[in-house]
């Protein structure tokens, strides 16, 4: 039976990552905030409308599964906003919005969606080496780089959690060519190259509560 991967974030960075599943025979179910991702048209790619900082709107995506006996395998959280990224110092309301998608609503959907991952599934968080305590030497990107830990320390969480279940992972994706930030620009990976380093690691059989770091090929700090 073709497995089925739940991608929150597919209309940016997340588009490569969408369209890497599904050049493998995955079905593929997508979000963006307006629900609209005009970029792919595929007869196994279905489109949603999730906005990560309205409680209201992660309490609603459910319904969409209800009655139709949904059942994933994987669910990638990629959905994350970095608006201080490059910044030395936090902003009020940059801070409160990323911690918003990046951390509040990420754990409570994930808390909401993980009962529709199928035993033996697989939940995957999008993180950063960015959030890593152990690594971090600068002093930029504030609200980012905490967010990114909290994520970190959800996924360690949910992976002691879900041990006899289901398999968990953090993933650094690299640094990817985007325009999340003007450094990015500069990116040593094209979201191409990094999605299909990310599909490779999340179909490996990979130790659950792993930190990994798509563009070294190995096991990150926490």
């Amino acid at each position: 039976m073709r497995k089925t991967v739940l991608i929150t974030g597919a209309s940016k960075v997340g588009l490569a990552l969408a369209r890497t599943f599904l050049a493998n025979d995955y079905k593929v179910i997508g979000t963006s905030r307006s629900g609209i991702i005009h970029d792919i048209k595929h007869p196994d790619f279905q489109s949603l409308s999730l906005d990560l900082s309205d409680l209201d709107s992660i309490r609603g995506f459910e319904r969409h599964f209800q009655g139709n006996e949904v059942i994933l395998d994987m669910l990638i959280n990629n959905a994350g906003i970095g608006p201080d990224l490059d910044l030395e110092f936090p902003g009020e309301d940059s801070f409160q919005l990323t911690f918003a998608v990046n951390v509040t609503g990420t754990t409570f959907f994930t808390e909401q969606m993980s009962r529709q991952v199928a035993v033996g599934g697989k939940i995957i968080n999008i993180s950063s080496k960015m959030g890593s305590i152990a690594a971090c030497e600068l002093t930029d990107s504030v609200a980012y780089r905490m967010s990114k830990a909290a994520l970190n320390m959800y996924t360690k969480i949910l992976a002691n959690r879900e041990s006899e279940k289901r398999w968990v992972a953090a993933v650094h994706p690299g640094w990817v060519r985007t325009t999340l930030s003007k450094s990015n620009i500069n990116g040593r990976l094209s979201p191409e190259e990094s999605a299909e380093r990310i599909f490779e690691f999340v179909v490996s059989d990979f130790k659950t509560g792993i930190f990994w770091n798509v563009e070294t090929q190995t096991e990150s700090k926490w």
